[in-house]
């Protein structure tokens, strides 16, 4: 029973633990990196072929973002999410293949005129929407039997329409403790392991607090604010009002880079109320445009899901009639040409576009049509990861570029505090304290910057008890035993390695090595199929063969 961290640690973002018991390999979470690799990330240590099962805690793409190009390299097994969680990975999974095949296009052009080689896109459209075919949606708090020695619970975690904490019981033959005359039911133990995914800070809107879980033998927690608490609460509608009064007193405009799923809903619930409770009456008529059809998409799948995953406060506004996230002069700008447009009108107004941290998409454009007016106001929403356009703005950097352009930022840049989907420091600390009674054998500190998953894994044994350590990618651990078995190379990543490009040679290779992978792993799980199918199979193999063999 191994437990080998991959992704997110010691870093933000990039969620990927792998398990393997009884032959049996699970992946939990495969999310892609965004913004700078601090750390060489190991590899999954088995091809895609042989992995069984994945569990996904919640859509945001730094925990699922991977999974179409899993797919791209033959994984066939089963996706295990809440309802909510599949529906959002169906837009954003494919949303992510956009980005990729645009950019791709985009250096392709480039490339040709430097009579430089090929780049391809990481996965396709056509991958993402080969992937979802093996997603299972499950419902909150009902425990699943996967297989023999497997069993999962997803637990509402408060951080996105259904986000969620994952409870696995894993049961193995305990070898250390095989004797002779032991009754057969004791020759085997059970293991209960938390992934905690991204907790909710609570008190949010639109969705549920976080639920908290009692008993766990290992813990595999979140630290992204694990060394700090958030402002004192204050009320958002009131706050944001005070920002676009300001801005439009000078004739400018209100521009929020805001994660398209999550974030975006969370604004609209708060400009409603500005609208609704006549907050900002010398502005009542202001025109608040959405750019960002994924944000559209991820909207109608909140209005979908207002049962299972909506707080009573914003039920009971549905329940009364009244549409949270709904209200006068608010419009979506779908096409190309209607997110043109945006920039032409005269008017100040409130954009809010993707993506949150600026790396991508149309914010982009608004950018630099906005950042170098003086007027105007960026304001930040969300976690700005080192290293990205977000946080080097809200770090007070004076030129950007966009578009190949050099921009001089006159804008005012705020961050408008205490909005955020993570949980703070105290919240963190109550969430793990919750399991004092089962007292886990270890507490893995994980999805955080460098120092701070030193810093919270320090203030959990401190302050709560519990023997905590945060992992480095390649660390394995037997959970039999408790014992690390192997530890991780802790490999900075250089700045060359920063993204690099992916050769159409070099990325279709490596997916004939894995088609090749997946070739035999099927051909193993052929083995007693009647004589005359083998002879055909064997007979199409050589014919390929004969056809390739140069």
């Amino acid at each position: 029973m191994l437990l080998e961290f991959l992704g997110a640690d010691h870093e933000v973002t990039g969620s990927c633990h792998y398990i393997s018991f009884n032959g049996i390999n699970i992946l939990v979470d495969c999310g892609m990196e965004q913004g700078p690799d601090i750390y060489v990330n190991q590899e999954i240590p088995v091809n895609a072929t042989l992995i069984d099962y994945i569990f996904i805690t919640h859509a945001h793409i730094d925990h699922s973002g991977l999974l179409p190009l899993l797919y791209n390299h033959g994984f066939r097994g089963k996706i295990y999410a809440t309802k909510a969680t599949c529906e959002l990975c169906n837009i954003m999974l494919k949303d992510s293949a956009h980005i990729q095949e645009f950019e791709a296009e985009w250096k392709n052009r480039k490339a040709k005129r430097a009579g430089k080689e090929k780049v391809i896109p990481m996965y396709t459209v056509e991958d993402a929407v080969g992937v979802m075919d093996f997603f299972i949606p499950c419902e909150y708090n009902q425990k699943i039997k996967i297989t023999e020695g497997l069993e999962v619970r997803f637990i509402d975690a408060g951080h996105l329409l259904g986000s969620s904490s994952i409870e696995m019981w894993i049961t193995e033959e305990d070898k250390n403790r095989y004797v002779q005359d032991l009754m057969e039911n004791e020759k085997y133990i059970t293991k209960k392991i938390v992934f905690s995914g991204d907790i909710g800070s609570g008190n949010r809107p639109l969705i549920k607090n976080p639920e908290y879980i009692k008993t766990a033998d290992y813990v595999i927690m979140e630290s992204t604010y694990g060394n700090r608490n958030h402002q004192v609460s204050v009320d958002y509608a009131y706050a944001l009002a005070k920002v676009i009064k300001d801005t439009f007193e000078k004739g400018g405009n209100v521009v929020i880079p805001a994660f398209a799923v999550g974030r975006t809903q969370e604004l609209l619930y708060f400009l409603r109320r500005i609208k609704t409770e006549s907050i900002l009456p010398e502005y009542e008529d202001f025109e608040v445009y959405i750019d960002s059809p994924l944000a559209i998409e991820a909207t109608n799948i909140f209005h979908k899901n207002v049962v299972d995953c909506f707080n009573k406060e914003a039920s009971k506004l549905i329940m009364s009639g009244v549409n949270p996230l709904k209200f006068p002069q608010l419009k979506v700008a779908t096409t190309s040409d209607d997110s043109r447009a945006i920039n032409f009108i005269d008017n100040p107004k409130v954009i809010i576009s993707a993506s949150g941290m600026c790396e991508a998409g149309r914010i982009r454009h608004h950018l630099k049509h906005n950042l170098w007016r003086k007027e105007s106001t960026i304001v930040f929403v969300g976690y700005q990861v080192p290293g990205t356009l977000g946080y080097s703005l809200l770090n007070g950097t004076k030129k950007v570029r966009l578009f190949g352009e050099e921009i001089d930022v006159r804008a005012r840049i705020l961050n408008l505090p205490g909005i955020s989907g993570h949980a703070d420091k105290d919240h963190l600390i109550k969430w793990i304290s919750q399991f004092k009674d089962s007292h886990p054998k270890k507490v893995f500190v994980v999805h955080g910057q460098d120092q701070v998953t030193d810093i919270f894994a320090d203030t959990i044994t401190r302050e709560v008890g519990f023997s905590a350590i945060a992992p480095y990618s390649g660390d394995t651990y037997d959970l039999l035993t408790g014992e690390c078995i192997k530890k991780g190379q802790k490999i900075k990543a250089k700045t060359s390695d920063k993204k690099k490009e992916r050769t159409y040679s070099s990325q279709v290779f490596a997916r004939l090595v894995a088609m090749g992978e997946r070739l035999m792993a099927v051909i193993m799980k052929n083995e007693g199929v009647a004589n005359k199918d083998l002879a055909k199979f064997a007979d199409q193999i050589k014919a390929l063969c004969d056809k390739w063999d140069r």
